[in-house]
This record gives structure tokens, sequence and C-alpha cells, in this order.
């Protein structure tokens, strides 16, 4: 990582081996191979390396992650499991695709690079429902993998302009009032569920730096029912224009001089 903060982007570290310790509100944490640990280079105290270690760092555009600033310090420093359930999934895809740094510049390291992004977002929104169960501790299991499942259907769907509460509920065999109650003891109600993973997916698709795409296809393909109609929404949501979001992503991801300045070394 860089010795100085870094305003635009945030690190993920995927541990490989050697003693690494996070701290974390005087929490003293030993990383085991595979585990990830988000981190700000202005915060580099939080991890405290041992000899002979090795970590990845991929470094991400803090607003592809989908949060606010508030919620992304929530999620700093803090440790994540690589042998078990999203944790496992997200460090051998990383890992993977480190593996594959040849690719960089082809058509299977754009989808690879976007994959991976789309994870890290479901990855935080993750840490931030699980702090926040853990803070309500509700003892609400059943509930809880019912709301699970729902969202894991409503990914699946999300293309479909036809999804609905009624749609969703009919799936699941509950009733629309009900799958309301799970949404709303959330903190949110379906429709608005369905409309913030929408967006999401439209702006990691319109800030793909290598491949232009309109949005009124981008629209279209996520269940907007008209361009205009998503561009109010969106700017709603992000306090900018489809456009004017697309630029700064693409900037976000452009590469710096150091960069450039690697590559020419190779």
């Amino acid at each position: 990582m860089p010795s100085t903060s870094d305003r635009i982007h945030v690190y993920l570290g995927v541990h490989v081996r050697g003693p690494v310790t996070v701290v974390r509100d005087r929490a003293k944490t030993l990383l085991e191979p595979n585990d990830l640990v988000f981190c700000d280079p202005a915060r580099q105290h939080q991890l405290r390396f041992g000899e002979d270690c090795r970590m990845l760092f991929f470094r991400v555009p803090r607003c592809y992650l989908g949060v606010t600033e508030p919620e992304l310090n929530r999620v700093l420093g803090v440790p994540v499991r690589g042998g078990q359930g999203l944790g496992a999934l997200v460090s051998d895809f990383l890992t993977a695709l480190a593996a594959k740094a040849e690719f960089r510049r082809s058509t299977v390291w754009d989808r690879r690079d976007r994959t991976a992004v789309n994870l890290l977002s479901v990855l935080v929104m993750e840490l931030l429902e699980a702090e926040t169960t853990d803070e309500a501790d509700d003892g609400s299991g059943t509930a809880n993998e019912m709301l699970s499942r729902i969202r894991v259907h409503i990914e699946e769907h999300l293309m479909d302009p036809d999804l609905s509460p009624e749609s969703i509920a009919r799936a699941h065999h509950i009733s629309v009032r009900y799958l309301q109650k799970l949404f709303q003891n959330d903190g949110s109600t379906v429709s608005q569920w369905v409309r913030q993973r929408r967006l999401e997916f439209c702006r990691l698709e319109l800030g793909r730096a290598n491949r232009r795409v309109t949005m009124a296809a981008v629209a279209q393909r996520w269940g907007f029912s008209s361009p205009s109609h998503f561009s109010r929404t969106f700017r709603g949501a992000y306090g900018m224009s489809p456009s004017e979001w697309q630029a700064l992503a693409t900037s976000a991801f452009a590469p710096t001089t150091a960069d450039v300045r690697d590559e020419r070394r190779r």
C-alpha cells in the first residue's frame, strides 16, 4: 500500500503467509492464510506485520462499493475469515485473479475485474448487515434465513422487468404483507431494495472503462421503465447524473502516474 492517504481508493488485503495482526478497537486478531481485511493507507497502524509475511493488496475505487464513507469506515480493519462463506469465495477469486495478471488487458480480465467489484460490494454489505444484526440481536434466525433467500432470488431476477413484491412473495410461498414486514424489520422496503440493487449494477456497468454503453441500454437491461425515470432515480441516489458518474468512474480506474511508470519499466 502507499504510505499516504488515498481518498479515491480503498485497499483489500488477502493474507498469504506469515504473522499478520489486525488491531481494531484495541482488539487484536491474528490473520490466517486466505483471510481478508479492508485497509486505508491512513490507518496502517491497524496492520502489524511479522517476519517473512506476505499479503496481496487490491486497490478498489471507493465509489464502486456503493456505500457512504461512514459505512465504509465501519468495515475498515474488520477481519473476514477466508475459509468459510462469502469470505472464502472472495478470497479464492481474488487469489486466482492475481495469479492471472497476464490477462489484465484482455476482455477476460475486464469481465473478471467487474465480477471482483461485484463480489466486494456484496461483501461490504454483508459486513454491515452482520454488524447491524449483532447490535439488534433479535434472535429471529428463521426470518433472517428467509430474508437472505429472498435477497438471493432478487439478485437472480434483477433483469426481469416483471420483478415485483407480488412475484417475489409468490416464489417464496408467503404473503406480500409478510414480505414487506421482513424488509421493514431490516429498515427498508422490497421496492427500495430492488431499486438499490438495480442502481448499483447500472452504476457498475456504466463505469466500465473498456466498453462504451448507452444510458438507455443500461436502464432497459436492468428493468427501469424509461431512461428519464432511470436518470431521475440515479441522480436521487448518487447526487449526479448517469453520464457524470460514467466520466468520474472511468477516470477513477484510469492508471496513475506510478502505474504508467511501472508499466514502462516492464
